[in-house]
C-alpha cells in the first residue's frame, strides 16, 4: 500500500465529531482509525468521547505528529499510534473503525473488516463507500465550505 491508496487529506475537526456521533462512540469503547494521518480522529475520540483509541498510519512523519497532538491534548494515556500498514494489524478489539480511504481501498479492506470485527462493531467511512455493503445510515455534514458524506456500517455476523 502506498500514498496512492490513501493520500493524507486531513478531516475537518467538526466532521470528525460528526463521524464519532454517527458511530455512537461511547466512553471506554475502543476506536481504530485506519490511515490515521495526524491523529486528529484518535485524539478527539479520546479527549471528547472518552474512548480508548488507536491510530494506524504508514507514514512515520505523521505518527510523530500524532503523538505530539495527543501530548498537547493531554490524552497520551488513552491513545496508541502504530506505524504500520493497517492490512497487517489485528483490529479485532475495535468497537468502532473510522476510515477516510478511497473506495478501491475500502473494497480491499472489507474482507479484513468482516473477518476481524465482532458482531455489532461499527464502521464509519468518510466520503467513500464499502461495496457491496449497504450503509445503515448516511449523513451529509458541512465543514462550512464543503459537504461531506458519512456512511455508517454495522458488522452483522450470521
Amino acid at each position: 500500500m502506498g500514498w496512492y491508496d490513501a493520500p493524507f487529506v486531513p478531516t475537518d475537526e467538526n466532521v470528525v465529531r460528526e463521524m464519532l456521533k454517527l458511530a455512537e462512540l461511547r466512553p471506554g469503547e475502543v476506536l481504530y482509525d485506519l490511515g490515521s494521518g495526524d491523529g486528529r480522529i484518535v485524539v478527539i475520540a479520546a479527549k471528547e468521547f472518552k474512548a480508548r483509541a488507536v491510530g494506524i498510519e504508514v507514514r512515520k512523519d505523521l505518527i510523530k505528529r500524532s503523538w505530539e497532538n495527543a501530548r498537547k491534548a493531554g490524552v497520551l494515556d488513552m491513545v496508541r499510534f502504530v506505524n504500520a500498514n493497517f492490512f497487517h494489524i489485528d483490529i479485532s478489539e475495535a468497537d468502532v473503525v473510522t476510515l477516510f480511504l478511497l473506495t478501491s481501498t475500502n473494497e480491499k479492506l472489507r474482507p479484513k473488516l468482516e473477518a476481524e470485527l465482532r458482531d455489532g462493531a461499527r464502521v464509519v467511512s468518510h466520503e467513500f463507500e464499502i461495496r457491496p455493503w449497504k450503509p445503515e445510515r448516511m449523513e451529509i455534514v458541512s465543514d462550512g465550505l464543503n459537504t461531506h458524506k458519512l456512511l455508517l456500517y454495522r458488522i452483522k455476523k450470521r
